[in-house]
């Protein structure tokens, strides 16, 4: 299992996916979503295995 954190809330996944399958199964935009792995940053085609830990990072802008 796979547990993710985003904003305040923890979800348990499935293993054995991508990042990316991770973030579009919870409903977000991964265009606008960065993961991170044991305090460093991870690319969405990064595979995970049946277990991992990762931090869900919203992408914030401005001008």
């Amino acid at each position: 299992m796979i547990k993710v954190s985003f904003k305040d809330a923890q979800h348990i996944v499935e293993g054995n996916t991508t990042v990316r399958k991770i973030i579009t199964g919870l409903g977000l935009n991964p265009e606008s979503i960065l993961a991170m792995r044991d305090g460093k940053l991870i690319v969405n085609e990064t595979f995970l295995g049946k277990e991992a830990e990762i931090k869900l990072l919203s992408v914030v802008s401005g001008g």
